[in-house]
């Protein structure tokens, strides 16, 4: 696909790669860092529109990754915890279409501590007509 972004990444001046295996890339965006610091993406190097779409193959090295940048992160940053999720479809959240799990390391003194991934998601004016 030509108009994606992830599937050149390579060519993006402002993602740096930092891990990476077969099938996968673990990568983080110089400006997110400024609000979400070690925060990064973990994307299929083919194009896969959503996490539905992936192989076998891309869900173990996504895993492999997952685990390598948590070790990384932790070594670095020592976080709190960690906010990790996939965005599917606009309504879902998504607005790159090609599959990427977020992983954010989270501390204890940010403002939004102690709210998960779902947590505006359960505020009373999220509910359905």
């Amino acid at each position: 696909m030509k108009e994606c972004m992830f599937c050149h990444i390579v060519e993006d001046g402002n993602q740096r790669i930092v891990l990476e295996n077969d099938t996968c890339y673990y990568i983080q965006k110089k400006t997110e860092q400024q609000v979400l610091e070690g925060s990064g993406l973990i994307i299929p190097k083919a194009h896969r529109t959503n996490v539905f779409e992936l192989t076998e193959e891309e869900w173990n090295d996504t895993r492999s990754l997952l685990l390598q940048a948590k070790a990384l992160l932790d070594e670095k940053y020592s976080p709190d915890g960690y906010s990790t999720g996939w965005n599917t479809g606009e309504v879902g959240g998504q607005s790159i279409p090609h599959a990427h799990l977020h992983v954010i390391p989270r501390f204890a003194d940010e403002p939004y501590a102690y709210k998960g991934i779902r947590y505006w998601l359960k505020q009373p004016e999220n509910k359905r007509g």
